[in-house]
């Protein structure tokens, strides 16, 4: 008998290997690459069917696992068009652009050797992806629903209420009322939270995924390369301005989405800033520019921050103390990822390598999320800022476990007195993106270990 989980998953993993078989993964990410990732962006059809490969791998090896991690036997996933729940859009195959009407999932755990069934309370059919439930249109939705329900018998039901995560808070209070309302009291009393298992679906990659994932960081380093360069930078003409809107023209023309607006900062020596009063975003000689960007493709997000130096007329490189900066930073970042282990929360994970830098000689701070799906996505936040400067709630989401295959972005700065800028502190604001295995954490696509150079 054929195993037809291993060809999807052959499939879908020979389609990532033509993609990155140019590709390779690098220790630096200065220059911009002799393989250019950007040149392999797939056109909308063929992305389609990656992500609808990916989706199928991902409800048949991942759903399963999770439900019976969290206990759960029923979980349900009802929303309205146009107020999605954040878990629906990544549970549908494309080209789904949004909920219909109202749309329910419903996923029904009958065991190791059944597995998991896939049913549909919504009006309109998913194909082999979900089986329709609601076929006697005469009964309304809720009604049909309840009839499912209280035919399967779930012990458990999951629903998607949490007064901890957005992402596993997407059950509206009218539509609980609904539920609740064609259940009974019975039934609903056997409601849980599902939001664990929202959060473990979002944040949990598959084989597939994390391989074409070095293949999305590299288009994003790819930009970032070209930027900062005399392609894009004339020193003392060109504002940090125009660099921002020339990324987003950038991320636009090749039909890629930005999921925020790209920034550009610049820090200087306090003699050379007192000369330019008059206009702080004009890029000059001498700058040190730190720059926030993300992009979005295949359903995935990246998010980097890197720094380059605007070399003064007949300089070469950067001064040694920036260069010091960088190095010390990046031993920041070798810490970080040396506390990252299966089981730990986000808190421990944070507050005990803000110690040991500390103990080093190092003045950290870090406040990292997880990457995926979302931007500031699901998982385990690990964030040191005080109270006032962190997002509401960041310590109480700090709670959840690191779990293997995820990702991050790796996010921290480290502040150093730069000789050649008379002791002036300067704080390198550092964000590369890093994947989470049981081998440890380990940067997707390399990370910046020298400035780059603007002439």
């Amino acid at each position: 008998m054929v195993n037809r989980p291993f060809i999807q998953f052959f499939k879908v993993f020979l389609l990532a290997f033509l993609i990155l078989a140019a590709g390779y993964s690098y220790s630096e990410r200065n220059e911009i690459s002799a393989v250019d990732d950007s040149q392999k962006i797939l056109p909308e059809k063929e992305r389609a069917q990656v992500m609808n490969e990916w989706l199928e791998w991902r409800l048949d090896n991942i759903i399963p696992k999770l439900m019976r991690r969290e206990g759960i036997d029923m979980w349900l996933v009802i929303n309205r068009e146009y107020n999605e729940d954040p878990v629906y859009m990544s549970l549908v195959p494309e080209p789904t652009m949004s909920a219909r009407r109202t749309s329910i999932l419903i996923f029904h755990d009958r065991g190791e050797k059944l597995g998991v069934e896939r049913l549909s309370g919504s009006s309109y059919g998913m194909g082999k992806w979900y089986k329709g439930t609601w076929v006697n249109k005469k009964k309304k939705q809720f009604d049909s629903l309840a009839e499912v329900i209280k035919k399967l018998n779930p012990k458990k039901i999951g629903v998607n209420v949490s007064s901890t995560w957005a992402f596993g808070d997407g059950l509206t209070a009218s539509l609980k009322q609904k539920l609740e309302k064609a259940l009974g009291p019975e039934y609903s009393s056997r409601f849980v939270s599902a939001e664990n298992l929202c959060v473990g679906w979002l944040e949990t990659r598959s084989p597939q995924e994390l391989s074409v994932y070095r293949h999305i960081c590299g288009i994003a380093h790819n930009i970032i390369a070209e930027f900062y360069s005399n392609r894009v930078i004339t020193p003392d003409i060109t504002t940090t301005e125009d660099v921002v809107w020339w990324i987003r023209q950038k991320i636009t023309d090749l039909g890629l989405e930005p999921w925020f607006q790209p920034s550009i900062s610049i820090q200087r020596h306090k003699k050379e800033a007192a000369k330019y009063k008059g206009d702080r975003r004009i890029i000059r000689r001498g700058d040190l520019l730190h720059c926030d960007v993300g992009i979005k493709y295949l359903g995935l997000c990246t998010d980097m921050q890197l720094q380059a130096y605007v070399c003064k007329i007949g300089e070469n490189d950067a001064p040694e103390g920036l260069k010091e900066a960088l190095r010390r930073t990046n031993r920041l970042g070798d810490v970080f990822r040396g506390e990252f282990k299966t089981g730990r929360s986000g808190n421990d994970i944070v507050w005990s390598a803000m110690k040991n830098a500390e103990e080093e000689g190092l003045r950290p701070l870090i406040y990292s999320h997880p990457l995926g799906l979302y931007g500031h996505a699901a998982g385990p936040p690990m964030d040191a800022r005080a109270p006032e400067r962190a997002p509401e709630g960041i310590q109480d989401r700090g709670k959840y476990p690191l779990y293997p295959n995820t990702v991050y972005a790796i996010e921290y700065s480290c502040t150093t007195s730069i000789p050649e800028w008379d002791n002036q502190d300067v704080r390198i604001g550092f964000e590369e993106d890093a994947v989470f295995t049981e081998e440890g954490c380990k940067f997707i696509d390399g990370h910046q270990t020298k400035l780059y150079l603007i002439k």
